[in-house]
């Protein structure tokens, strides 16, 4: 049985609070391996105008502003209001004056057409309301041979956990499981947003990475687990959620009984689209 201070039994995270945007610390260390894959990527040059799409507390922003120099301008969108705020006084506290907050659905953007020269949004894909109309925009606001680079997590994401997560569900909750498990991007998914939306393809990249735990209670401890993932795995199980929640932490401790830890692989990919 697990403890009282197990996950059942606290709050949930809200991250509409001011105070949720000064605390996530766990949301950049998600983030970083994606964003550090752009960053190898993205093209480094003085005097560009980038636009960063759900920028979030601004670690690329910040570092593509500071990379690229001064003569380069950096629009940092998002919708995410405390995350914003948090990012201004970054902005402040570093001294820059060439990263713009705009707190905004990026599908509605205003900056002129033609005006862009890269757009770069680390995994703000699989979360835009409407992914098609924020790729139009992006279409429209880059230069002829602009770029944009998009980084995602990839169906397969966390297998680990989804085998352990079929061994206990349902059968009459399966199918909701296995949408949950295919919903999540694939790199031809997103080559082909991008080409509706009318870029050419450009260049792909595809690694991994681990998030290592010491057993199942530790993993659904863990509060970023809590806020990004055990709400929609408590969707996915349904009535009896907490029931089935539990024999999955079962079923992960005895696999991290049996391995020594529970490690749970995440594929990602960088995607690159080119407006002719």
């Amino acid at each position: 049985m697990m403890a009282a201070d197990d996950p059942f039994m606290q709050a949930p995270i809200d991250l509409g609070t001011a105070e949720f945007g000064d605390l996530y610390d766990e949301l950049p260390l998600w983030s970083a391996p994606f964003g550090l894959m752009l960053l190898d990527r993205v093209p480094i040059l003085a005097g560009q105008t980038i636009v960063d799409v759900g920028a979030g507390t601004g670690f690329l922003a910040l570092e593509l502003a500071q990379r690229c120099g001064p003569s380069s301008t950096v629009y940092a969108i998002d919708p995410w209001a405390s995350a914003l705020a948090r990012l201004r006084r970054k902005i402040a506290q570093i001294g820059l004056s060439n990263v713009h907050v705009l707190e905004q659905d990026a599908a509605s953007l205003d900056l002129p057409d033609g005006s862009v020269d890269l757009v770069v949004s680390n995994l703000g894909i699989n979360n835009f309301e409407n992914a098609d109309a924020v790729l139009r925009t992006c279409f429209r606001l880059l230069k002829p041979g602009g770029r944009i680079f998009l980084s995602s997590n990839l169906v397969g994401h966390m297998a680990e956990l989804y085998a352990a997560f079929r061994d206990v569900i349902p059968e009459d909750r399966a199918d909701e499981l296995e949408d949950h498990i295919e919903h999540r991007a694939t790199v031809e998914k997103m080559q082909a947003q991008l080409s509706a939306a009318g870029f050419l393809e450009g260049s792909m990249d595809i690694s991994s990475f681990r998030m290592r735990f010491a057993d199942g209670q530790a993993l659904l401890r863990h509060w970023f687990v809590r806020f990004g993932f055990l709400p929609e795995w408590a969707r996915v199980a349904g009535p009896d959620a907490e029931a089935i929640l539990r024999k999955l932490v079962v079923e992960l401790d005895d696999e991290a009984a049996q391995k020594g830890e529970l490690a749970l692989t995440i594929p990602m990919a960088c995607v690159e689209g080119v407006k002719p």
